[in-house]
């Protein structure tokens, strides 16, 4: 093992914002309609695919989210993914829950909210919720996705902030 400094002076909350600060993520906007049939959404930068077969995703909520009551096992959700031409979902997702929709969105199947100018969209059905201290892992199964455009610019956060993905440096072989 090679590091600049093996003195590993960081831990606990401080180590984990400091080596995930350096880990970049990808942008996703995740949506369902709370129990009154409004809409709900949340930006997450904790998305990822869980396998093929069957084909399951997962992210993570804060229990302390607006949406999290919401997100539980059954409930449909819309999964977005984001490029550079769609940043302003991720911040508007990101702040104020009162300003998160504003009719721009249109219904998807399941009557749950989308954004069609994003490059993807999955629809999904939570299928576990997994309560880890103040926060949960969600596990959905996908249902059916929509994939027609493929980003110029893929949206990534690092850093504490919203960037565009560089040159290629290899295929995977």
């Amino acid at each position: 093992m090679s590091s600049k400094n093996q003195e590993f002076d960081l831990s606990g909350t401080e180590a984990l914002k400091a080596v995930f600060r350096n880990h970049a993520s990808g942008i996703a906007i995740i949506t369902a309609l709370d129990s009154e049939g409004n809409p709900i959404g949340f930006t997450a930068s904790s998305v990822t695919s869980l396998g093929s077969n069957p084909p399951l995703v997962s992210f993570n909520i804060a229990q302390g989210s607006s949406s999290y009551p919401f997100i539980g096992k059954g409930a449909k959700v819309a999964l977005h993914t984001l490029d550079a031409t769609t940043l302003h979902l991720a911040q508007r997702l990101a702040g104020d829950r009162s300003e998160r929709f504003d009719g721009s969105e249109s219904k998807g199947p399941f009557g749950v909210p989308v954004f069609c100018e994003c490059p993807a969209i999955l629809i999904g059905e939570v299928r576990e919720r997994f309560e880890v201290a103040s926060n949960a892992v969600v596990v959905m199964d996908v249902l059916m996705a929509t994939a027609d455009e493929i980003p110029v610019a893929p949206l990534i956060y690092f850093q504490r902030g919203y960037h565009g993905i560089g040159e290629r440096l290899a295929d995977n072989s």
